[in-house]
């Protein structure tokens, strides 16, 4: 196992924001010393002090949230440069109204976007971002428990093809799918306390069995996820129509309204998603649990002697085929079991302690919610059919067209209609991973000013949009799907497990483990073939395509980032033999010299008003995430200009601008360097600040921002990278005299 995952501090399995900027190993930090040493003969340029530049580069750090500028609010609203906090702790006031920019006051879609999301949250509010068992509960079970809404269901319309003998065999499919939750179950409890800083099954698979079998199981779980919102919508929508049959030609507006209205939420954070969702999952618990105990008193009275119910005629004899199509069907009421395992980093401290215990409690409501639902079903003589669905039936039996009834499809909806956030939980952390692992575009990687994976939200919510459309919003077209990946999942995880306890002999209780892992892996396994070969031709090969078109992308990817690795490290060959004869002129002297005296020559140039190259005033910035190959080509670039030069970095924390500073003296400190730390993540907007502010200290000068630039053979690689270049062009564009300069570097 990855030791990283294993082991650590107990916050160490919350993401980072430094993951995005990888450390250098002994042998680049070797090269970037000797690239050091050789820098003189490089470049010409020799100022290495603040006081050789025509500003004063020391501006202070982003104190507060301020509304950043940029199209559409794409630069993340951050505090302005201000002096330090005083001795004291306290940080000094300021006047500055919190909507104003760097170029003045915002523009309106800012005050919107931060009214409609919140004000952003610092990296070290991720510890108090995390929920405690009883929110985390209806967050990320909301979508097993709320599946008991349409896996009896599914159970159910497959068995009524048969008739009156199909419909027989409810009951002991429904306790057969009863024990595979609870073996599964079993089996996610052990994964937490192997994996107590997240174990999903990407990681699980892929840390014992391997890259492909890990790359499937991650593939599976992000088809699950999209699958689950399309689904969980749905389904909602037709608990809505269900009461309300006039809204039934509305059906997709209404759904995609409710993927919007998931979208908000979770881009406002995990805290605030998590008080918002609550409270229709505990109704949803209440409404269900009071139907069942309505329903099965009313049976007792009757000694448990079922209500015949009205069939159509039978279309099939019972058969293997038959009970087998139901199994997989009533198995979908599993989909959501693998989520509190994948996020036990969002639960309070001890994580994997809260984890366990909240698991525990999902899987004990949700068999007694599905086998309740089922039994109510039996003896109420509920089957599928007509214009509403199984609980809307049993519930308008047994408690009227009143307020009970209301209630209960009021509060289904909800649930229905929410419980997609557990796949707004999960999918963004496991894109997260991916990202992290090289096989998905790294913007998955970063987080939103609320702590929030937004790109994961966004490309979530548009991927299930999209499907819901293509399916018209009707939950059986879809059901078909959603069976393959996550038993996929499933039995990747609980195999990769079964390797992980076989491996480890010396483990207390590693026998007990393996059992209860291998037993959750060969009925996964079951129920991924049964699914698999049932449901081939009604829909799951296109879960099979999807993953397979997964796969071979994902491994794309990781060869191309590992493409552009291998080109960017510094290496020994990368060290460039130069002539010591090589001549330097004493013009670079006499610039650096003059650097600092230019204050003092003559008065300054106003506006753009240059006419000949004596009234330019130089000053060159390079701003730089990384020292790679790229990043100190374009730092010999700058150099060779003979003008002032400033390196800048931006950094999200203290550790990493550490990190980032010795770096820099193991090259050599050639060049002045200052790192703005950027507590709110973003990377544009303080670079926007720290340049309109230096604008701003000397108007007369002409900035040079030099940026290194990846630039991939093939034209689709680029949506792979970063294009910061092309949003600091546009959000420089009002200050006069602001340059932006890529130097390209060329991946082959």
């Amino acid at each position: 196992m990855n030791a990283s995952r294993q082991g650590g501090d107990e916050e160490s399995g919350l993401p980072r924001p430094s993951e995005l900027l990888p450390p250098l190993d002994p042998e680049q930090l070797d090269v970037l010393a000797e690239l050091g040493r050789r820098w003189p003969r490089l470049a010409p340029y020799r100022a290495r002090t603040y006081e050789a530049l025509p500003v004063d580069p020391d501006l202070g750090e982003f104190r507060r949230a301020e509304v950043g500028r940029g199209p559409f609010g794409r630069l993340a609203p951050i505090g302005p440069l201000a002096p330090p906090p005083s001795g004291d702790g306290e940080e000094t006031s300021t006047d500055e109204s919190p909507e104003a920019g760097p170029g003045g006051a915002a523009a309106p879609h800012h005050r919107v976007r931060r009214l409609l999301l919140g004000a952003p949250l610092r990296s070290t509010t991720l510890a108090h971002e995390s929920m405690r068992k009883l929110v985390a509960l209806p967050v990320l079970a909301a979508d097993a428990l709320s599946s008991v809404a349409y896996g009896p269901e599914a159970l159910l319309t497959v068995l009524v093809l048969a008739g009156t003998a199909g419909l027989d065999w409810a009951l002991p499919i429904a306790a057969t799918i009863a024990f595979l939750m609870l073996a599964v179950g079993l089996s996610y409890r052990q994964t937490i306390r192997a994996y107590p800083h997240g174990g999903g099954s990407y990681i699980v698979a892929s840390d014992n069995l391997g890259r492909m079998p890990g790359l499937l199981a991650a593939g599976g779980l992000l088809i699950d996820y999209v699958l689950t919102v399309a689904v969980s919508i749905s389904a909602g929508v037709a608990a809505v129509t269900s009461a309300l049959p006039a809204l039934r030609p509305a059906i997709v507006p209404l759904g995609l309204a409710a993927v919007a209205l998931l979208l908000l939420g979770n881009l406002r954070g995990v805290r605030q998603a998590g008080m918002i969702f609550a409270a229709p999952t505990y109704a949803f618990l209440i409404a269900v649990v009071a139907l069942v105990v309505s329903t099965l008193t009313d049976a007792a009275h009757r000694d448990f002697v079922p209500v015949p119910p009205t069939l159509p005629h039978a279309t099939e004899g019972v058969g293997v085929l038959l009970v087998m199509r139901a199994f997989a069907s009533g198995s979908t009421a599993m989909t959501g079991i693998e989520a509190i395992s994948n996020a036990v980093p969002a639960f309070r401290p001890v994580r994997w302690r809260n984890a366990r215990t909240t698991l525990t409690w999902m899987v004990g409501l949700l068999i007694a919610l599905f086998a309740g639902v089922v039994a109510s079903a039996h003896f109420s003589g509920v089957v599928p059919g007509g214009d509403q669905t199984v609980l809307s039936h049993m519930a308008r039996l047994t408690f009227g067209p009143g307020f009970l009834y209301g209630y209960t499809q009021a509060a289904t909806a909800a649930v229905l209609l929410l419980a997609a956030n557990t796949a707004y939980n999960d999918c963004p952390r496991v894109l997260h991973l991916l990202a992290r692992d090289d096989h998905a575009p790294h913007i998955f990687q970063r987080q939103g000013d609320r702590l929030a994976f937004n790109n994961g939200i966004t490309a979530l919510s548009a991927t299930a949009a999209l499907v819901f459309l293509a399916f018209g919003g009707e939950t059986s077209a879809l059901i078909p799907l959603y069976a393959v990946g996550v038993f996929l999942a499933f039995t990747l995880s609980q195999a990769g497990m079964v390797a992980h306890w076989h491996r480890r002999r010396t483990e207390p209780h590693r026998r007990k483990n393996l059992l209860f892992n291998a037993t959750g892996c060969v009925l996964s396994g079951l129920v991924l073939v049964t699914a698999a070969l049932t449901k081939f031709l009604e829909g799951a090969w296109v879960a099979l395509l999807a993953i397979a078109v997964f796969v071979v992308l994902a491994s794309r990817v990781r060869g191309h980032y590992a493409t552009v690795r291998a080109a960017l490290r510094l290496r020994p060959g990368a060290v460039t033999h130069v002539d010591a004869r090589l001549p330097v002129t004493g013009a670079a002297g006499e610039e650096a010299g003059g650097a600092g005296a230019v204050r003092d020559e003559g008065p300054a140039c106003r506006g753009e008003e240059e006419e000949t190259p004596q009234q330019v005033r130089h000053l060159t910035v390079v701003a730089l995430a990384v020292l790679d190959l790229s990043g100190l080509r374009a730092l010999a670039y700058a150099a060779s200009l003979g003008q002032p030069l400033l390196a800048l970095h931006i950094s999200p924390g203290e550790d990493e601008a550490d990190r980032f500073r010795a770096y820099w003296d193991r090259w050599g400190d050639h060049v002045p360097l200052h790192v703005v730390l950027s507590p709110y993540r973003a990377l544009i907007a303080p670079l926007v600040h720290y340049i309109a502010t230096l604008h701003a200290q000397r108007p007369d000068l002409t900035i040079t921002v030099v940026l290194p630039e990846i630039v991939p053979r093939h034209p689709h690689h680029r949506l792979l990278h970063s294009h910061d270049a092309a949003r600091l062009r546009r959000a420089l564009r009002p200050l006069p005299k602001i340059v932006i300069t890529e130097v390209p570097f060329h991946v082959p």
